[in-house]
């Protein structure tokens, strides 16, 4: 802790997608380091906010950024399904060797570094009941599902040994603004509502009719603090973190089209809705934002964007 007496924290993917909304989230209650790869656009900086630029995957990178650091909000990742079936073994290089090298790293601090691991709901496989909860049984079906499943099991192993403590928060489908996605099989929504601001037909795979449970990208940031804040009472343990609320693709595709109106890649055949009570029941956090009004903030957003851009044109 600095002599200020707040807290240091490390986000790595610190440019990220989800790393954008943390970052808001935090401001003033930590201290906070960025992790970012070399070659990434530049980031601004601030009071309380630092970049250090290093590769996630190299152990001796981690190390300086670790440095005086009590918690780990761990973010970065290779995001692609069909590229880590593509090539699983540099998947795993980016998905679980990272982790890994974090335990390490943190296995003879005291005290210890609490690490917040951002999972994916898709680690359990296809739900065969609705909503699905941490009782799920994990049948992962890609390898880039296979490796955060066994990145996490990392976590909670080490935790199990006394030599990490930590956390998983398995995340349904987010959207809201923050900057785009790398992944084309990423990002569904927020495509989406880009397309219908510039006017361009909204088309669904296999009629959108499976449920899919969409949770605003602020709402996930706010778990993440919540389970920092919250350490004993997460610790060892993963959680699903969801809206509650199934709808399927072409009920959000109607909903977009309905708020663009007001403004003048391929998906996967599953069903998914999430049962986020066991982390409200550790932390006191629920969702905050439903579909619509997610929708209409992420819509207010870019249509902002885009006339900040016409006005500079």
């Amino acid at each position: 802790m600095d002599p200020t007496g707040m807290k240091s924290c490390l986000i790595t993917g610190g440019t990220g997608y989800l790393a954008h909304s943390l970052v808001a989230e935090l401001r003033g209650k930590y201290r906070i380091r960025r992790l970012i790869r070399p070659g990434a656009p530049p980031a601004p900086t601030a009071p309380g906010l630092e970049n250090f630029i290093g590769d996630v995957t190299h152990r001796n990178a981690l190390e300086k950024a670790l440095e005086g650091v009590e918690t780990v909000f761990h973010l970065a990742a290779q995001t692609s399904a069909r590229v880590a079936d593509e090539d699983p073994e540099r998947d795993f290089e980016a998905n679980v060797r990272p982790l890994e090298h974090i335990l390490e790293i943190c296995r003879d601090r005291q005290p210890r570094t609490f690490v917040v691991f951002a999972g994916t709901v898709t680690q359990s496989g296809v739900a065969y009941s609705l909503p699905a909860d941490e009782t799920h049984a994990d049948r992962p079906v890609t390898a880039y599902d296979r490796h955060k499943l066994q990145g996490e099991q990392s976590l909670e192993a080490a935790v199990r040994a006394g030599a990490a403590r930590g956390t998983t928060l398995r995340l349904s489908n987010l959207y809201g603004p923050g900057p785009r996605e790398a992944g084309a099989d990423r990002g569904v929504l927020n495509r989406m509502i880009r397309s219908a601001l510039r006017g361009e037909p909204l088309t669904v795979y296999d009629g959108g009719n499976f449920l899919r449970d969409y949770l605003y990208v602020e709402d996930a940031a706010k778990a993440f603090a919540s389970a920092a804040a919250h350490g004993e009472a997460v610790n060892g343990r993963h959680f699903v973190i969801a809206s509650g609320v199934g709808r399927t693709l072409a009920e959000a595709a109607r909903l977009i089209a309905a708020q663009a109106q007001k403004r003048t890649g391929p998906l996967d055949l599953r069903n998914f809705v999430g049962d986020h009570a066991a982390f409200t029941a550790c932390t006191s956090w629920k969702p905050q934002t439903d579909l619509e009004t997610g929708i209409d903030r992420s819509m207010t957003y870019w249509a902002s964007l885009r006339e900040d851009s016409s006005r500079k044109a």
